[in-house]
């Protein structure tokens, strides 16, 4: 399948093997000028034949900072797959195995990391073959980020009909996610199985997308790598009014007096402001890193544990868990990280809640080449099956690993289980709380 006739028109992808790849098609307008800080709104239908054969812009963000030196060698050393930054950026990337657009093929759609301040859907650890291989739909996508996806300010909540702002790389996922229920059966997929997964930032990502009331039936199944859960580390409960303040503080640090000199200003001077403003807090010992999703009454009705509590998220099959040398592991060990606890916690509260408790993991592989361990995002290379890429001495037993997890992870975007024809991964549960390891036998 080399052409997809979508909503907005042809679609022509790239054949390699036994898939297709559609890279970069747009799934809202470039939200430039008037559009900047305002929720996506649709794009328009195009002539012709729309060529999806180059990867496309990531959403503007700032340059990686030296300090992690050891994340800029593991993910953006290769200069293959690194893309130029700008706010027009809100681009999605397919892989479908599918010959036929009658296949209904189960449907993963996938949401980036990088703490809402940086990230995007081609980076080179994410890559759709090995699904495919398994009859899975991969969608990537990226989505507004730091300043540009989570600003709040009174004079943007003055000229929306609800009276909010921020939120807009939320509202970008949710209408990527939109894009694909309406779109994705012209690529052979099934609308009515679209599994939403995300790891860090992409599965605070995930936890606010299944606590929304905007993503309605949209999603069927779930999984969180190394964010969210049940009093997670790394969810925030920011609320308007606070967001607000913050929005105020940066427009009067910035010098800027109006909304149209918002909207006006260059986005590189824009982002050159607004790193100027993290320096500045974090040299007068405030925290630098602002801009996350808000507890706005309207995309998030409340906060992430308070809304789990009440079983105000979806009812439907959930995958989580987390690596051994995570965030938030403390000298004590991984398992008694607040990362770890979060996800059997996230369990236990679906069963109390009368649910079905979830398949909860955790990948204890020390990844070969030097000491950093089973790191945040060391998962990422097995689970989507791209070992080759990396610059690690990779073992056969690395190989093996990195397939178990494929299995299990597209498994459960078929049928909400990981498992094939056993029971050896059971849900964790009180009666039995188990968790699955992954490492290399």
């Amino acid at each position: 399948m080399e052409l997809a006739n979508i909503k907005y028109g042809a679609v022509s992808g790239i054949k390699e093997n036994d898939y297709t790849v559609f890279k970069g098609i747009p799934y809202a307008k470039a939200p430039i000028g008037e559009l900047r800080f305002r929720a996506p709104e649709e794009i328009n239908p195009w002539d012709g034949v729309y060529q999806a054969d180059t990867f496309k812009n990531k959403c503007i963000q700032s340059e990686l900072p030296k300090e992690i030196s050891f994340y800029i060698k593991e993910f953006y050393s290769n200069p293959e797959f690194l893309t130029e930054g700008s706010e027009d950026g809100l681009y999605l990337n397919i892989w479908t195995p599918a010959k036929e657009t009658s296949e209904k093929l189960p449907v993963a759609f996938w949401i980036h990391g990088g703490g809402f301040l940086g990230g995007f859907g081609s980076e080179m650890e994410f890559d759709g073959e090995a699904f495919c291989k398994q009859g899975v739909i991969l969608v990537t996508i990226n989505y507004r980020l730091g300043l540009f996806g989570f600003l709040a300010h009174e004079w943007l909540c003055q000229e929306n009909e609800k009276g909010v702002s921020g939120n807009y790389g939320i509202l970008d996922q949710i209408m990527a996610l939109k894009w694909v229920y309406e779109n994705i059966e012209a690529f052979g997929g099934d609308p009515e199985n679209i599994t939403i997964f995300g790891q860090s930032a992409g599965a605070v990502s995930v936890q606010t997308l299944i606590s929304s009331q905007l993503t309605g039936n949209m999603i069927k199944k779930a999984i969180m790598q190394s964010g969210g859960g049940y009093k997670s580390p790394i969810t925030r409960n920011t609320n308007l009014e606070d967001a607000k303040k913050i929005g105020e503080e940066f427009l009067e640090f910035a010098n800027i007096k109006s909304l149209k000199e918002l909207r006006d200003i260059t986005s590189e001077e824009l982002l050159a402001r607004v790193e100027s403003y993290y320096s500045h807090r974090r040299e007068a010992g405030k925290e630098g890193h602002l801009f996350f999703p808000i507890n706005d009454g309207y995309v998030l009705e409340d906060g992430y544990d308070k809304l789990i509590e009440q079983g105000d998220i979806k009812d439907i099959p959930y995958m989580l868990g987390c690596c051994k040398d995570d965030i938030s592991v403390t000298s004590d060990g991984g398992e008694s990280s607040p990362l770890y606890k979060g996800c059997i916690g996230f369990s236990y509260k679906l069963q109390e809640n009368g649910r079905n408790p979830a398949f909860v993991y955790y990948f204890t592989r020390n990844l070969p080449g030097d000491d950093s361990g089973a790191f945040h995002s060391g998962e990422l290379w097995y689970m989507f099956g791209t070992l080759k890429r990396n610059w690690r001495p990779n073992t056969s037993a690395d190989y093996e690993l990195s397939e178990r997890m494929v299995t299990a992870w597209t498994n459960f975007m078929k049928n909400g289980d990981p498992n094939l024809n056993n029971q050896e991964w059971i849900p964790c549960s009180f009666n039995h709380p188990y968790v699955k390891n992954f490492d290399i036998k």
